[in-house]
């Protein structure tokens, strides 16, 4: 074979395999995003367990929680991370954040909200919402949907849940009401794109993308990152690579659609943020 031509079929190669994950599988990018090229930002060992992040535009900084420990950071990028830190719990099993009008929401696995206010003097100031549909229950996931004025539990695990679906519930942040489940999210149909008969959807994160108004659902046991309209309905479902997102537990996009999921260190070096420039929707 002649010496141009094998340097042709290796330079094709590795164009093909920096593509695939693991075992040669192909990982198809969302719209609008190239999984391969993220910013990353590794963290100390005290946020091990990040479990949920917001993004503040006044700074463009990132807020965050890890679990069990009672601490809100504050995660300032640049060439370092410059990392501040308030203390608002003794410890839980605290879950996902919501920043929304200067207040923050951590919710708790067992479905309750703690909610944090922060003073002129810069203490901190909580109060805490018991989630109002019976105990048996675990959540991963809150978010705000502008459209409802709300903010939306999706259930890894409940009491109410089908194998077929996942419940959800709705908190009024203006209230503090709890609200019975407005939609489900369709297993069967996200079983169906990767020809499963049965799946065990256990999801992680999810935040609304600001660019296209659809829902964004991350999924660190399975492995997916499931594109949904508000209602739940399902879109697309993307096979994401673990080696890349080895245990991703938050999910936030910036107001031009910049993507920025976190993961934990899962016992594989330390835990990491991956910041994903949107190019187009």
């Amino acid at each position: 074979m002649h010496r141009n031509t094998i340097l042709l079929l290796a330079i094709a190669a590795v164009a093909f395999f920096s593509g695939c994950g693991k075992g040669g599988e192909k990982y198809i990018n969302p719209a609008g995003y190239n999984f391969q090229t993220p910013h990353q930002y590794k963290l100390p060992l005290e946020l091990d367990e990040i479990s949920g992040v917001a993004f503040y535009a006044k700074d463009s900084s990132i807020f965050a929680i890890n679990d069990e420990k009672g601490w809100l950071y504050k995660l300032k990028p640049g060439n370092q991370l410059d990392i501040r830190r308030w203390k608002f719990s003794s410890g839980a099993d605290f879950e996902d954040l919501v920043l929304l009008d200067s207040s923050f929401y951590v919710l708790q696995s067992k479905g309750n909200i703690i909610k944090i206010s922060v003073q002129n003097n810069g203490n901190l100031v909580t109060h805490e919402y018991p989630f109002a549909f019976g105990e048996g229950n675990e959540f991963e996931i809150l978010y705000y949907d502008d459209s409802l004025n709300k903010m939306v539990m999706i259930c890894k695990d409940c009491e109410s849940d089908k194998k077929k679906s996942l419940t959800t519930f709705t908190f009024d942040p203006h209230n503090g009401k709890f609200s019975d489940s407005s939609f489900t999210i369709n297993v069967q149909q996200i079983a169906a794109t990767q020809n499963e008969e049965k799946l065990k959807f256990k999801p992680s994160a999810a935040a609304i993308n600001p660019k296209d108004g659809l829902l964004y659902i991350i999924s660190s046991v399975n492995k997916l990152l499931v594109v949904a309209d508000r209602k739940g309905s399902v879109k697309k479902v993307y096979p994401i690579d673990p080696g890349l997102f080895k245990q991703p537990e938050g999910i936030s996009f910036t107001p031009s659609g910049t993507l920025i999921i976190s993961n934990e260190a899962a016992g594989v070096g330390v835990a990491n943020i991956l910041i994903f420039s949107i190019s187009k929707i």
